[in-house]
């Protein structure tokens, strides 16, 4: 029979080999990726850049058993992908495997870029990664709302009209009508203006010549006309903070320079991670954004 002390010692033990192995394992991802963790190791988050620069967070609930059984896994995308898992696997095999689901999101993403940046869009006003719709205001008390297939982004999406009278049933109509004029290989919002047959709204702030915004360091809206700094010589805002209650703006050259004042900020090849000056959540800045 093993008695309590002895049954203590071994779970100690146990537990040495765990925390061993996980810091290992974060050393092979590397620090600067952590966002957080749990006290006994076995919740972790990290923070992986996409194609565009864009900051995703993957979140990972190891089993104490680690690594026999594969971990849980999920983060703030529209679907996860089938983790390939064995004893042999470590975390940076998942980190991997999250950094090709991101590049297979790319063009869903960019195609809800698109939108933001050239309709009027009025729900969501901050979109998670996750969030597959779009409602746009079309004028005239009508609006439309678009789903974006995340496994194919460039098919004709699913669109609901929302409104009453006739131009809501003219524009259900033209898309009913012409749906089977979709093509693939054309930009989204092309085939959108093609099966509308009408010139889509564009966003308010475009509107008024959309203002600059200030730097949330600077506190300029551009940089200065200087050639020393190339092509960012007299341009605006380029980065925002992704927290939705944040938003703050920067140039991405000032908060490169202010990233790099801080003792806590960490470098990993061409990117600086920290935090941002305004809400302290996690920000990732290329360096090289500012040569050219």
């Amino acid at each position: 029979m093993e008695c309590a002390e002895q049954r203590r010692c071994r779970e100690m033990a146990e537990a040495s080999t765990f925390y061993r192995a996980v810091y290992s394992e974060i050393e092979e991802v590397g620090w600067e990726h952590l966002v957080r963790f749990g006290g006994d190791l076995t919740s972790l988050s990290f923070r992986i850049l996409d194609g565009k620069g864009r900051m995703r967070i993957i979140e990972i609930q190891l089993d104490k058993t680690h690594p026999k059984c594969p971990p849980s896994i999920s983060a703030d995308v529209p679907y996860m992908f089938d983790l390939k898992w064995s004893t042999h696997s470590r975390l940076k095999d998942v980190v991997q495997q999250f950094k090709k689901h991101l590049e297979k999101l790319q063009a869903f993403w960019s195609t809800l870029d698109d939108i933001d940046r050239s309709l009027w869009v009025v729900d969501p006003k901050q979109a998670s990664p996750a969030v597959s719709y779009r409602q746009i205001n079309m004028g005239n008390d009508c609006f439309i709302v678009l789903s974006i297939n995340a496994f194919d982004p460039r098919s004709l999406p699913e669109c609901r009209f929302i409104g009453s009278g006739p131009i809501v049933n003219l524009l259900r109509n033209r898309w009913r009508r012409n749906s089977k004029r979709w093509i693939k290989d054309k930009q989204f919002l092309e085939n959108l203006k093609c099966l509308l047959e009408t010139q889509l709204p564009i966003p308010p702030d475009v509107q008024k010549n959309e203002q600059q915004v200030e730097c949330g360091i600077c506190y300029a809206q551009s940089l200065p006309i200087d050639e020393e700094l190339r092509h960012k010589s007299g341009t605006g805002t380029d980065y925002t903070c992704d927290n939705t209650s944040c938003k703050r703006a920067f140039h991405s050259i000032c908060l490169v320079d202010w990233l790099r004042s801080i003792t806590t900020t960490r470098q990993s090849f061409d990117v600086l991670f920290g935090s941002c000056p305004y809400c302290s959540e996690p920000v990732a800045v290329k360096i090289d954004s500012m040569k050219k």
